[in-house]
């Protein structure tokens, strides 16, 4: 079956054709309901490679599918060719599954929107580029995937381009991804020089066998993890995520759930052996930032209204969390919370989009309330994402939640303090949010000018297309802890299933205190979930306590606004600067040489006049000065 792998690309690519040459001929839905079926397809394949890899023993469960040779330069042979083994293939499942539930739910969110063809020609491109970002077997196919993402990212951001905020949004993605795509670039130089291959396997055998030194290995692995700041919204390149929410809820759905945010953790933990020999300080770095992004995060979902906003900001706190696995050496744990998170994060965001199209694009939280009395599965299917986030057994964010945290014990205390209050934090601000969204009282007609007036209506349940997608996802919400239990080795499947890929690189905590008492550890996590819960309701519902939402909060410490002071002074410059270097010197020089060869061409050009004799002359003036050379130099 791992001969189909390239069908996994393939599917979503043709779809993606088809649409750009018919789309407006298929009109709506069909257009949206073929480009479904990409994904469904890729889905299929992607299951029936998975299964064929199960049957493999561990140590063979790896294939590489080699298209074609595609870059043949001298001591440089790099292939078109796609990777198939447990890191893969996890990743492949749920952007393609995820993917067709977002792609289906789509269909009806989009409808009606003058563009909609054009909507899904973007997201099935999304999907291909995704997956060979996840398949390549190296890592200039992964950064074929990876531009391409960055590409889609910005079509999709600012697809609503009329508005001036989706434009400056789709813009700041842009140029932030380009800031981290620079370290990916010269990552993949360096590794080049030093393992003389882009190889994954070449590169990650340099590491284990030693032949690729500390230092090196070191800057590789920082040098990733600025590519992975930038997609994966870390300190200090999280800014453009928050803005991303401009883009159609479905978008908002596969870039913060699925697909592009998890970028960089799959890169990470895909050069997993390379950051194992790194210096000691590298992956503490790493954790470090993790943590500080987690927690930043989360203070700032705490005062946000608008319903996208806490969900944008909670997605950069969790990726901080799968930061905070990676820098302690719990590659499984992050890739635990990568899936479990993508199943209850794209249920929050789908659910906040079908509140959104209930309440006739209204976002803003404080014109909202008791809409589980109109929006019923809406209302259950998201109190399972937000227990699920909040990290309430038996969900599935709790488990993956609490591995992060027993690895982070294990590793830095200081750093599991801060992981704790993160996790008190967004217990806290999703219960504010559930509570304001379908709880409470209804403010449906609150016209206050403030919020924005849009007339006396009634919110709506979302149709079946919609809401389908929402029960999937809440089903896989309650269940997706399965994979990763942590009661024995035989309920620890994804330990025993990515062993191939991270087992040398994983931190090894049995001999810990940690791991000899994680019971009283995932005891502390449901007090604090619970803690996180019970104070929302005794601000939010009871109203025995004033909530607590300072402006800075609000505008997130200002950091947005201070990057966009430090941007448009010292910055624009510095741009200023260095364009007027280039204009004046760089090109000074180069114009400069062409002036002086224009000249002397012009004066040697008055020698060529067409007369024998002046040849001549010139020839016997010539013999003269060399005849002239040799007896000075006493040869003759």
């Amino acid at each position: 079956m791992t001969d189909l792998l390239w069908l996994l690309p393939a599917f979503p690519l043709v779809g993606a054709l088809v649409i750009m040459v018919f789309g407006r001929r298929m009109g709506e839905p069909r257009s949206g309901l073929f480009a479904s079926a990409m994904p469904i397809a890729s889905f299929l394949v992607t299951v029936m490679v998975y299964f064929d890899l199960l049957s493999r023993p561990s140590e063979e469960r790896s294939t590489v599918v080699t298209l074609f040779e595609w870059m043949p330069v001298g001591s440089l042979h790099i292939d078109l060719a796609l990777l198939a083994d447990p890191l893969s293939i996890t990743m492949a499942l749920f952007i393609t599954g995820i993917g067709s539930l977002i792609h289906l739910y789509a269909v009806g969110y989009m409808h009606g929107d003058p563009k909609f063809s054009k909507f899904f020609l973007y997201l099935n491109l999304f999907v291909f580029s995704m997956l060979m970002l996840v398949l390549g077997e190296n890592l200039l196919v992964t950064f074929l995937g990876w531009e391409g993402v960055g590409a889609c990212s910005y079509f999709l951001i600012s697809f609503w381009h009329t508005r001036d905020s989706a434009a400056v949004a789709g813009k700041k993605a842009f140029v932030t991804n380009r800031i981290g795509d620079f370290g990916v670039m010269t990552a993949m130089f360096l590794a080049f020089s030093a393992a003389g291959t882009l190889s994954y396997d070449g590169i990650n055998e340099a590491a284990h066998s030693g032949s690729l030194a500390q230092v090196t290995a070191t800057a590789i692995a920082m040098l990733l993890f600025v590519g992975a700041c930038g997609k994966s919204a870390q300190l200090p390149l999280y800014l453009w995520l928050p803005d991303a929410m401009e883009g159609p809820t479905p978008v908002s759905a596969l870039i913060h759930a699925a697909t592009m945010v998890t970028s960089g953790v799959f890169l990470m933990t895909r050069m997993s052996p390379v950051l194992h020999i790194s210096y000691t300080w590298a992956p503490m770095v790493i954790a470090c930032i993790g943590a500080a992004t987690a927690l930043y995060a989360a203070t700032v979902a705490v005062a946000q209204n608008d319903i996208k906003k806490v969900l944008a900001y909670s997605t950069v706190s969790q990726l901080g969390f799968m930061f905070l696995a990676i820098g302690s050496g719990a590659y499984v744990a992050a890739i635990f919370h990568m899936i479990t998170h993508a199943f209850f994060k794209a249920l929050l965001f789908l659910g906040s989009g079908s509140v959104i199209h209930g309440m006739h694009h209204e976002q803003d939280m404080r014109r909202m309330g008791a809409l589980r009395k109109v929006m019923p599965v809406t209302a259950i299917t998201f109190i399972v994402g937000w227990l699920a986030i909040a990290g309430v057994p038996p969900f599935a964010g709790f488990w993956s939640k609490d591995e992060i945290l027993l690895y982070v014990y294990a590793n830095n205390r200081g750093l599991y303090v801060v992981g704790v209050v993160t996790a008190l934090l967004t217990a806290y601000y999703m219960t504010r949010q559930v509570i304001m969204v379908f709880y409470g009282e209804a403010k449906w007609n609150d016209h206050a000018a403030e919020n924005g007036a849009h007339g006396d209506f009634t919110p709506h349940e979302s149709p079946r297309i919609m809401l389908m997608p929402l029960v999937v996802l809440a089903g896989l919400a309650m269940v997706g802890g399965a994979l990763q239990l942590p009661f024995s080795k035989k309920t620890a499947f994804l330990e025993h299933w990515l062993a191939p890929v991270v087992e040398e690189s994983e931190a090894h905590i049995k001999e810990t205190w940690a791991y000899q008492n994680k019971y009283l550890l995932l005891g502390v996590a449901v007090v604090v979930a619970v803690l996180g819960i019970v104070a929302a309701f005794a601000v939010y519902a009871k109203h025995k306590v004033k909530a607590i939402e300072p402006k800075i909060l609000e505008q997130a410490w200002n950091y947005d606004a201070t990057a966009a002071r430090l941007v448009s002074g010292p910055g624009n410059a510095l741009f200023n600067g260095v364009a007027w270097v280039d204009a004046h010197v760089v090109d000074g020089a180069v114009n400069g040489t062409a002036t002086i060869v224009r000249a002397v061409a012009g004066q040697v050009r008055k020698s060529q006049n067409g007369f024998v004799r002046a040849y001549a002359a010139i020839i016997a003036v010539g013999v003269v000065v060399l005849l002239a050379w040799f007896v000075l130099r006493g040869l003759i």
